[in-house]
């Protein structure tokens, strides 16, 4: 077995340095998540500092560790307590304005995701709660013969409706992992879900309204007004080019979980663009517009949900007009949703249950394997067959521990062109999207 120290978090940023090195008893720490379904033997505790991918650790060297400047006190923070009707008090609040919560990967071990342990991502105010029901209108406009307003009852009597269950994800998904820190809310795994979504296909409206042979992309509006109140700007509004909606699987939504679209999810209708950035499944959906040009709205251009086709040196300065393009598949991603990060096992224990769940993005996940020697060695895990495409894999397996002690435990994913997850989060980026590093908790037996 690999000497205890080596399984110690390799990169610690500075503040967490100092705190660490006089003190090699486990501690409480607030990011810990109590308990595990499980944790059937010794008692559910915590382990202290915290491991894994808590937004305070990355895998960097020891020397970038010692050069690094100190986080913004956005990373340093422990997460704040989340309290929102209908919404599980476990979720970790990233940002109050606008709102932003994510779900800890221990309370994403369901098959499909409840909406009350669902993530929450705004980008303006969130607008007054629509009385509206059934009579809430949609436009569809612009490159197309016939221009539409249909209501929510006119989509459920006009188009076949379908329920599907499909990740969404938040371009940023975790980006506290890059080094040095990125813009934005500082997400660890937990801006992504797996909901079931009833709707229609957005490509059957579209096509309703006949695509000009100008129509090449598409534009998204809501009534989320934007953060400053100002009515002449919007919240977002992004698009996508016309191949990716008149995809089967992108949907105009009005139901989430067999129930009508909670408005803190967008209801009562928006967008799921599955397999892309979250932020193209535009929330209190009112208007789409079909463009010959690519869409130039809010949250398009510049650094906005864009990476860099050549990679640029970490914490440089871009602005986004050359080597940079749109942000189209989300990167390859695992999770253990159980164990927690922190579980202690009784003394004696070998055989340690897993299970967790992988997705990635346009691709299929070929493979997941766990390791809990600092990648020396990988096991193989156990796949269950998705319901649909875009459906996460959820996979279980069971790691053999040679002895007692403290195990970090990796998880890597695979997608179907061979492409695993990395150790560290690559492709840096102004406004940290992309990161898609190993998934790390840490476990004591005995």
């Amino acid at each position: 077995m690999p000497d205890q120290a080596q399984l110690r978090p390799a990169a610690l940023r500075p503040d967490d340095i100092s705190a660490t090195a006089h003190s090699d008893r486990f501690q409480t720490s607030r990011r810990m998540l109590l308990g595990s379904s499980l944790i059937a033997i010794g008692a559910a505790a915590s382990l202290g500092p915290p491991v894994g991918n808590d937004r305070r650790f990355n895998f960097i060297s020891t020397a970038s560790a010692q050069s690094a400047t100190p986080p913004p006190a956005a990373l340093s923070k422990a997460p704040q307590p989340f309290d929102y009707p209908g919404k599980d008090k476990g979720l970790a609040l990233l940002g109050d304005r606008p709102l932003v919560a994510e779900t800890p990967e221990s309370l994403l071990n369901d098959d499909t995701t409840p909406t009350a342990k669902f993530f929450i991502r705004n980008n303006g105010q969130i607008p007054e709660e629509s009385k509206q029901g059934d009579a809430w209108s949609l436009k569809v406009e612009g490159d197309v013969e016939k221009p539409l307003t249909l209501s929510i009852a006119e989509l459920k009597s006009r188009f076949t409706p379908q329920t599907l269950r499909m990740v969404m994800e938040c371009g940023g998904n975790g980006r506290s992992f890059y080094q040095p820190a990125a813009r934005g809310n500082p997400w660890t795994n937990g801006g992504a879900g797996c909901a079931e979504w009833t709707g229609v296909k957005l490509a059957d409206v579209l096509k309703a309204a006949g695509l000009k042979d100008t129509a090449k992309f598409t534009g998204h509006y809501g009534a989320d007004p934007h953060l400053s109140g100002d009515t002449g700007k919007d919240a977002i509004s992004r698009g996508m080019p016309i191949e990716k909606a008149m995809e089967p699987h992108s949907m105009i939504v009005w139901a989430m979980n067999g129930e009508p679209l909670p408005h803190i999810h967008g209801g009562p209708l928006r967008l799921v663009i599955p397999g892309w950035p979250g932020s193209l499944s535009s929330k209190w959906l009112t208007r789409v517009l079909v463009r010959k040009d690519p869409h130039d709205g809010q949250g398009m251009g510049g650094t906005s949900y864009r990476v860099p086709t050549v990679p640029i040196v970490p914490g440089s300065t871009a602005d986004g007009k050359t080597n940079f393009t749109d942000m189209t598949s989300m990167p390859t991603r695992s999770i253990i949703t159980s164990p927690a990060n922190g579980a202690r096992f009784a003394a004696g224990t070998r055989q340690l249950p897993l299970r967790g769940a992988a997705w990635a993005g346009d691709h299929e996940v070929q493979r997941v394997d766990v390791s809990f020697d600092a990648g020396q060695r990988w096991h193989p895990m156990e796949m269950t067959k998705p319901k649909n495409r875009y459906d996460w894999v959820r996979w279980t397996g069971t790691l053999a521990l040679p002895s007692d002690g403290y195990f970090e435990l990796w998880v890597r994913a695979t997608d179907s062109r061979g492409v695993a997850q990395p150790h560290i989060a690559t492709n840096w980026n102004p406004q940290g999207y992309g990161a898609n590093p190993f998934h790390r908790i840490a476990v004591l037996v005995g």
